[in-house]
């Protein structure tokens, strides 16, 4: 056992409270200690550390050892955090130890690295599957997963700083299971949550590897999706989602936090409306990090026909703070359709950004700052209905002012919710605006038969075709019969698959108005008007309005 430093008393957690306002990260940044000495002079962080080397020798992960000859051993550090809830209060303290895996090579340390997580989509699609069939959402979290995860390498690390063992101090840790940092740690985690779902049941969708089923009937249906070591609970039956929990903790060390409220960074109210699904709180604090908090609003998040270039005559700016703005605007469109055209078009900047570049970025969080508490609403009018899926997809023809490729998008909807959107821009230069609306009904399809499936996979039922929108008659003709005229003759055979699905029934193609194309704002930057009210249509809504 190793030496502990003597325990302190510990102090309350001080919840700042300005007034009624959220706390932030930014305001507790003063709480996480920077350097090892400081942490060691503060009970809270001793004990957290204490309490992470209880864990890591509970669970067997270790053992003390002399190292082998031609061996060498990894550093490790202390990773120190506060955890906050949605509302921002501080709920604990968090020490983490932490392998310095850079410090490893492949084929010696480590083989295979990969391990599968669930998409964000697919999480979506199972908290609007929830709504629907007025199922309960539960979250839970595994407390050092990665410590469960067995190695199959021969690994040692050394012993960390202030806890050596008295007499031992030139001895190290061989480790049997995986500690956070190492290359291999994701990967020996998920073969250990994998192997052990796989003997209680559950059936890991061919689809979608991060989301398991176990159905014992239609009315006892469980549906876990898992993110390293958190894990989204839903299901037909209380009773066997309450089996399983209790399953899972005896398994593994678990907290259970409850019905779904704030999960991967995205907050969840529940009002009598139905279930938002927003980012407020993230989105106040990338105003605060860019210095935008107190900006003034902008109506739309791009101007109309504002054309950004590569070859600009501009001073180039900080291509890192630029792309650390890109970056957490993406992370925000994880609930924010609305969002996706303009950011993917100052996306196309990264290499070098120019001053053009970066007033499009900040009128976006202009945009963000008067829209902070928008979000998906699952609305409870839905409820007990069947699940239809519907999809709407769009092309903006020769967007690009550099290179004249076109922009696409599309967005799917599972009874009115936004589940699914994409805006990108095309791989090919289309010739034409049927070539270009057809290439982007090609990449929706792809998206609406990887839905199809999942749903399947995790409900058991047949959902029959989807119903595509596009506002091209051409593309919809072109879609429909094997011609090969002037327009099609030379697109590339992958694009193909779009009349392949809609020849087999899994597509129903339907031709709507320009003006009811919720796509449109995922291809181009649109008027004022017609980007909110396409805005109201797509489902997205305010936590003002539902209070």
């Amino acid at each position: 056992m190793p030496a502990r430093l003597q325990d302190c008393e510990t102090t309350p957690d001080d919840q700042v409270n300005d007034e009624g306002e959220i706390v932030h990260y930014a305001f507790l940044a003063d709480t996480e200690p920077v350097s090892m000495s400081e942490a060691l002079s503060d009970p809270k962080w001793i004990n957290a550390m204490i309490e992470e080397l209880d864990s890591i020798e509970n669970n067997d992960t270790w053992s003390l050892v002399s190292l082998p000859h031609g061996k060498k051993a990894i550093d490790v550090k202390w990773v120190f955090k506060v955890k906050v809830n949605s509302q921002g209060e501080v709920t604990r303290h968090k020490a983490r130890l932490v392998a310095k895996g850079f410090l490893q090579k492949e084929g010696i340390d480590f083989e295979e690295v990969f391990a599968p997580v669930a998409r964000i989509e697919t999480i979506r699609l199972v908290v609007g599957l929830a709504n629907i069939n007025n199922w309960s959402i539960y979250q839970m979290d595994v407390k050092c997963a990665f410590l469960n995860g067995p190695l199959d390498e021969e690994v040692y690390v050394k012993q960390p700083v202030g806890f050596q063992v008295d007499g031992q101090k030139d001895k190290v840790y061989r480790l049997h299971k995986a500690l956070y940092g190492l290359k291999q740690a994701p990967r020996a985690w998920n073969k250990k949550i994998d192997s052990y779902l796989s003997d209680i049941g559950f059936i890991k969708c061919t689809t979608e590897h991060g989301v398991y089923v176990r159905r014992s009937s239609s009315d006892n249906l469980v549906i876990l999706c898992l993110y390293v070591d958190d894990l989204l609970i839903t299901g037909s039956s209380e009773s066997e989602i309450s089996k399983f929990k209790c399953e899972l903790m005896k398994e593994f060390e678990m907290t259970d936090l409850g019905h779904i409220s704030y999960f991967l960074g995205i907050e969840f109210y529940k009002c009598s409306k139905g279930l938002l699904m927003h980012q407020r709180r993230y989105a106040s604090e990338i105003l605060k990090k860019f210095d935008m908090q107190n900006c003034n609003h902008a109506v739309t998040p791009s101007e109309p026909r504002q054309q950004l270039s590569k070859s600009v005559e501009e001073a180039e700016i900080d291509p890192t703070k630029y792309r650390s703005l890109i970056g957490s605007l993406r992370y925000l469109c994880n609930t924010r359709p609305d969002l996706a055209y303009s950011v993917g078009v100052v996306s196309r900047f990264m290499q070098k950004p120019k001053l053009s570049h970066l007033a499009a970025a900040k009128r976006i969080l202009r945009y963000i700052r008067g829209t902070m508490d928008y979000g998906i609403l699952f609305s409870n009018t839905n409820k007990g209905k069947q699940c239809e899926l519907i999809a709407y997809t769009d092309s903006n023809w020769c967007g690009d002012a550099d290179d004249r490729k076109s922009t696409a998008g599309y967005l799917f909807l599972l009874n009115n919710a936004p589940i699914a959107w994409c805006s990108k821009k095309e791989s090919v230069v289309a010739l034409s605006s049927c070539e270009a609306e057809y290439i982007a009904a090609s990449l929706c399809a792809c998206q609406a038969i990887w839905l199809v499936n999942l749903m399947e996979e995790m409900t058991g039922e047949d959902h029959g075709s989807v119903t595509m929108n596009i506002d091209n008659i051409s593309a919809i003709n072109l879609a429909k019969n094997p011609v090969a005229h002037g327009k099609s003759k030379h697109i590339e055979m992958r694009f193909h698959y779009l009349r392949e699905q809609v020849n087999n029934g899994k597509l129903c193609l339907k031709h709507c108005r320009s003006g009811e194309q919720l796509a449109d704002i995922l291809t181009k930057a649109v008027q004022i008007e017609v980007y909110k009210r396409l805005r109201n249509m797509m489902g997205l809504e305010s936590l003002a309005t539902l209070n």
